[in-house]
């Protein structure tokens, strides 16, 4: 059993942490971010943490984003994965952006069900009293490890809707400004009570920075620190190492998404720590209880989801070969699919929707797509609507939502009825917007108002920037969920067969 963990170690790189007892066994932290619905991992975490617990005393944590992201989380509004999480039983847990995505009561309900201690440092009321503990205290192998949460800030602006009620007034804070200062207060507490060793439980993600707030940041501001698991940005980081504003070395690690790889932390005799990624696929452990109980849910879901919806002869990407995200930095045949679905079953001139979400990619394989890879794809309860928009309001979504290009950016548009040039470093150009009665592309005119396609996250959620929240949404009558546009887009338009016309990008979005 050693020798198969450590066939399994990976890259790794190591920080020396002064260190004068002993311990009688090593730690490992098992850690995971950005699951998103990837339930099969579930299994693999918990029979690794199960594999290793002869030679280790073993924990396990979540970086948040657990609860969103596909067909599991979208039909039980993150039940499932509360049942999941529960089988494999963690020793703590922070949130991510998405953990709002169902708004707050909905959050309260599942944690409270999970059963497992879940930090967050930043999170309050509108009085500032903190929802979650600050920190948890685990003694491991005769030391104390203690985890400090923290949720990204800009959640205020991508997941707006959970944070202020219709008229605006704010109901809960994750206070951007303060979010060094109360780390670092916690730091200061867990190390005044004993902790030997202090690990921050990330979702502030990799650069470009957002708020002035990411995991670089809060290392290069704080002390006491040894190492922070991140998560946010979906980065794979096996290990890095950054300074502290007094000079220590901190490492830094992130374990991408969906379960691509297990993290893990090990602490050694004396201190030595490193940090370590396990691709999934070379982890021979399963956990049977959890296993079954991803195994009947997932048995659950399919008996909702397997009814054929269309065919399509071709993938519906959003990656990349590489596996990069295409459809965050650029355009891509999904995207052009669900946006001619906004634009033409609304009548407007233009459609536009933040990339980030489109959740998953319809590789080909039968041919026949369900409603479970419609979910899969397109897992939100997001509903189209129609707004006006001016000209100057649409370069205004273009610029801000294209201004981290050449990193991958939740807020990249996919468009319909438009076309444009997007200048790493330098905005936007050359942008065009179909006439309706011509069919040719003519400049923008940022005087003009434009009738706009998109989704009633992207007017009053935060999505593409908020820069469509002051548009008054003009939809009458019952709107539809942005799946269901797309399946009565190609029923009706298409006789239920996605058309050759989308097996490619169509040239929409320049990237130069």
């Amino acid at each position: 059993m050693v020798s198969t963990v450590a066939v399994l170690a990976g890259r790794s790189s190591t920080v020396v942490v002064s260190n004068d007892g002993k311990k009688d066994k090593s730690i490992v932290i098992l850690y995971e971010n950005d699951v998103h619905c990837g339930i099969d991992g579930y299994a693999k975490l918990a029979g690794l943490r199960d594999a290793i617990r002869d030679t280790a005393d073993v924990a396990v944590v979540s970086c948040g984003d657990f609860l969103q992201g596909d067909i599991v989380g979208a039909i039980s509004h993150g039940q499932y994965i509360i049942d999941i999480m529960k089988t494999v039983g963690y020793d703590a847990v922070t949130l991510g952006n998405h953990e709002f995505d169902y708004y707050v009561p909905r959050l309260r309900e599942l944690l409270d069900d999970l059963g497992a201690p879940v930090t967050c440092v930043n999170f309050t009321d509108a009085d500032h009293n903190r929802i979650y503990l600050p920190y948890v205290m685990k003694k491991l192998s005769g030391k104390t490890v203690a985890f400090i949460g923290v949720v990204t800030p800009i959640t205020m602006v991508s997941e707006e809707f959970a944070f202020y009620d219709k008229e605006g007034r704010m109901l809960y804070d994750l206070c951007p400004t303060e979010v060094f200062r109360q780390v670092q207060e916690q730091v200061d507490a867990v190390k005044s009570k004993g902790a030997d060793y202090v690990v921050i439980l990330s979702h502030l993600g990799e650069r470009p920075i957002t708020m002035n707030v990411d995991s670089h940041l809060l290392v290069s501001n704080t002390t006491g620190i040894d190492v922070v698991l991140d998560g946010h940005t979906h980065t794979t980081i096996p290990s890095e190492t950054v300074m502290s504003s007094d000079g220590k070395p901190v490492l830094i690690t992130q374990a991408g998404t969906k379960f691509k790889d297990i993290g893990k932390l090990l602490i050694q005799q004396g201190g030595k720590m490193s940090t370590t990624l396990l691709h999934s696929d070379d982890v021979p452990f399963e956990n049977i209880n959890v296993k079954h109980t991803t195994d009947s849910i997932k048995a659950l879901c399919d008996e909702v989801t397997r009814q054929p919806v269309c065919q399509c002869p071709f993938a519906l990407r959003i990656l990349d070969d590489d596996g990069n995200e295409a459809v965050r930095m650029g355009e891509t045949n999904a995207g052009d699919l669900l946006m001619d679905a906004f634009r033409k079953m609304s009548g407007t001139d233009i459609g536009i929707m933040n990339a980030g979400s489109i959740r998953s990619e319809l590789p080909y394989t039968t041919g026949t797509l369900t409603l479970g890879n419609i979910i899969a794809m397109l897992p939100y309860d997001n509903n189209v609507v129609t707004i006006n928009a001016t000209g100057e309001q649409i370069l205004e979504v273009l610029t801000k939502s294209t201004r981290f290009l050449p990193k991958p950016y939740a807020d990249f548009p996919q468009v319909s009825g438009l076309k444009f040039t997007a200048n790493i470093g330098d905005g936007v150009s050359d942008v065009m917007v179909l006439d309706r009665q011509t069919g040719e592309y003519l400049p923008v005119d940022p005087q003009r108002t434009y009738t706009v396609a998109t989704t009633d996250y992207c007017v009053t959620g935060g999505g593409l920037q908020s820069v469509f929240k002051q548009c008054t949404i003009t939809s009458k009558g019952q709107t539809l969920n942005y799946r269901e546009i797309l399946i009565k887009y190609i029923k009706e338009k298409y006789n239920s067969t996605v058309p050759e016309l989308y097996r490619y990008p169509q040239g929409r979005i320049t990237v130069k």
